[in-house]
């Protein structure tokens, strides 16, 4: 029986009663809810406008050449497989990206250039159902031969993306390719075998096979997807045929059961889909030992190896603390380097998407809080403001001189975004997510609905009970703390409003209809507003944007006597072109002593709120590794700092996000 959504409000298929023990707050449909003004309506039109067809032009041409691959294997076109082994999954997000902006927009040309991508799609996939065009163009390599070659983690893309473009548009021709696939993927991995029990390691397919579930309620996906978390940590790790080429242990989650993990491990992007795709399982399942293990990996990600930013992944390359090669990943708690620091754009994303799971499993806000963290910080900075160029990696820190950045052929490391990376699974990732993050706003709870991001909007969808409800809310923010929400249709019997408190708000305001209501306002946690309500009541929630400093915990070394500035949900940093000239990053202080102020630039950067405050100079002697060193004499320069997702958007540039501070 098919669904109307792949959401986890599909009670056509898994019995409600279930459902409601193991997920508290249910998603929204896709389109339900969208902008209107403000902060992420301006992101979702340069996402509709320019985003979008920029990637076609990059994706379905002969830079990217990732649509080619597809004509190739359909007997369309001659040639060679291009990209990385990982590009029919990066052309699948692209393609996920498509829809989302369809569900908001209804534009038929976008519905025709969908079809005709998945008509060449159709005619690529082999009779048995086999989909891989780093496989189908090879003659070196065989199916499932080797886990480098990323087969899985295509097939997760394959699956999300078919899964989200029946539930918008109805039509089963992507489906029907992906449940093709996903069998033939059931008969070969379900059976216990050695040779295939630790292939999987790039793992979308769990969040991929669990959606399909959801979507056609075949509950064979649903114990695959199961299979695949089973078998982490289930097989003695060695080198063998499936693994030549490729890092083992740690770095692909295989080393420790995942029931039994105390903290994360390896290739962060590898970790985050993992923990992602198991919080799906456990919404299907409510395994006690699965949530159990959610908990202290989400505590450890958030509380010991992520940056101000709400970045994860902290080093390019590394060990495990049981002597593994990593790669992108994580690495000793609060080891934070600022410069070398990786913070791969898709890793920074699966941390959202993994919060953004345990908030439906949970209904707590610190959840959401991660969200907004990472969207309006490390997410952002992956893309330039005119959704053209991007980064791979986001450091704090960018200094002149200091790598061979064209020494890495994937250029995954930049001082300065670049209109198309080799290694191009972020663009895409980010783009899809710009697309639908007005889904993630809010949620349906038993009772009612959760506010859990905040922007201008209209919000038109049902309640749990299949009473309409619409919501309209009005704000600017970020860069303002008001925001007002106003009930425009609702049933009329009492229900709850579950409204974000965000952990920074110290001092947040909650009125009704200009009256504080007999509710405990806790930041980090949602006020919960029950009543009667009627159209026209208006909620107003006021959250001062006060300015800090911000300091790192006492182990991490490298901030050691040094502060950030956050604003609300933004973190800020000085760039070069705000210095004086010839002035490097390493030269600057920040004087804590005067007060920071605030200016908002609609003409600046895309209309953004900067912070003024005093920096103090002084010149280091920079051609020794130590050098003695008297009384230092200041230079006081006031200058402005500019949200940190804006950096580089001025010319190659220096950055740092945290500074030293003289008190």
């Amino acid at each position: 029986m098919m669904t109307e959504s792949t959401n986890i409000t599909h009670e056509e298929v898994v019995d409600k009663k279930k459902i409601e023990v193991y997920t508290k707050l249910k998603n929204i449909k896709v389109g339900d809810c969208k902008w209107t003004t403000g902060f992420w309506a301006d992101k979702f039109k340069v996402c509709e406008d320019i985003m979008v067809p920029y990637m076609g032009n990059v994706l379905c041409g002969d830079v990217g050449h990732a649509l080619n691959n597809f004509k190739i294997a359909a007997g369309e076109k001659e040639g060679e497989h291009q990209g990385m082994y990982w590009h029919d999954g990066d052309f699948y997000k692209f393609l996920e990206a498509m829809v989302y902006v369809y569900a908001h927009n209804k534009d038929e040309k976008l519905l025709e250039e969908l079809d005709s991508h998945i008509e060449i799609i159709g005619k690529a996939q082999e009779e048995d159902g086999y989909l891989q065009t780093q496989i189908q163009l090879r003659e070196d390599a065989d199916r499932y031969e080797n886990r480098k070659y990323h087969e899985m983690y295509n097939t997760g893309h394959l699956l999300l993306t078919a899964c989200t473009h029946y539930t918008i548009t109805g039509k089963r021709n992507f489906l029907d390719i992906a449940v093709k696939h996903a069998d033939l993927l059931y008969t070969i991995f379900m059976p216990e075998t050695k040779h295939f029990g630790r292939f999987g390691f790039n793992q979308t397919q769990i969040m991929g096979l669990v959606k399909l579930y959801r979507t056609v309620g075949e509950r064979k996906y649903l114990e695959l997807a199961e299979r695949f978390i089973n078998n982490r940590g289930k097989y003695e790790v060695e080198h063998h045929s499936t693994t030549e080429g490729y890092p083992i242990g740690d770095m692909v989650q295989e080393r420790t059961a995942l029931r039994d993990a105390t903290e994360p491990v390896g290739h962060a992007v590898l970790a985050l889909y993992y923990y992602a795709g198991a919080t799906d399982l456990y919404a299907e399942t409510g395994e006690q030992a699965l949530i159990d293990a959610l908990d202290r990996l989400w505590e450890s990600v958030t509380n010991k190896k992520m940056y101000v930013t709400g970045a994860v992944g902290q080093t390019h390359y590394g060990a495990s603390k049981n002597r593994d090669m990593i790669e992108e990943g994580f690495i000793d708690d609060y080891m934070m380097p600022n410069m070398t620091a990786y913070n791969e754009t898709c890793a920074n994303l699966c941390n959202a998407m993994f919060s953004y799971r345990m908030l439906g499993v949970k209904a707590e806000s610190k959840y959401a809080d991660i969200i907004e963290l990472v969207m309006y910080n490390s997410a952002l900075s992956g893309i330039s403001l005119s959704g053209t160029e991007y980064f791979y990696a986001n450091p704090l820190r960018m200094v002149n001189d200091t790598r061979d950045y064209e020494a890495h052929a994937d250029v995954t490391e930049t001082p300065e975004r670049k209109p198309y990376l080799h290694c191009f699974c972020c663009p895409p990732n980010l783009v899809r997510t710009i697309a639908r993050v007005s889904e993630w706003a809010y949620n349906l709870s038993e009772n009612g609905l959760a506010v859990n991001l905040f922007g201008s909007s209209v919000l038109e969808t049902k309640l749990l009970d299949g009473s309409a409800i619409k919501v309209t809310q009005e704000t600017n923010y970020p860069w303002e703390g008001v925001i007002h929400l106003t009930i425009n249709e609702c049933k009329e019997e009492s229900f709850d409003i579950m409204l974000r408190i965000p952990g920074w708000a110290s001092e947040a305001t909650v009125l009704i209809n200009g009256e504080k209501p007999d509710v405990n306002i806790i930041p980090g946690e949602y006020a919960i507003l029950h009543g009667k309500w009627n159209q026209g009541d208006i909620i107003t929630l006021e959250v001062p944007m006060e300015t800090h400093f911000v300091e790192g915990h006492p182990r991490i070394e490298e901030v050691r006597n040094q502060v950030a500035i956050k604003r609300g949900p933004v973190v800020y940093c000085i760039e070069s072109p705000d210095l004086p000239k010839d002035t490097s990053i390493l030269d600057v202080y920040i004087n804590g002593k005067i007060p920071l102020e605030i200016e908002h630039k609609p003409d600046f950067l895309g209309g953004v709120t900067t912070v003024s405050g005093e920096l103090l100079l002084r010149s280091t002697n920079k051609n020794a590794m130590y050098s003695t060193v008297s009384a230092p004499k200041w230079e006081s320069y006031k200058t402005k700092f500019v949200p940190y997702f804006s950096w580089s958007n001025r010319g190659q540039a220096e950055m740092t996000v945290f500074m030293p501070v003289v008190w």
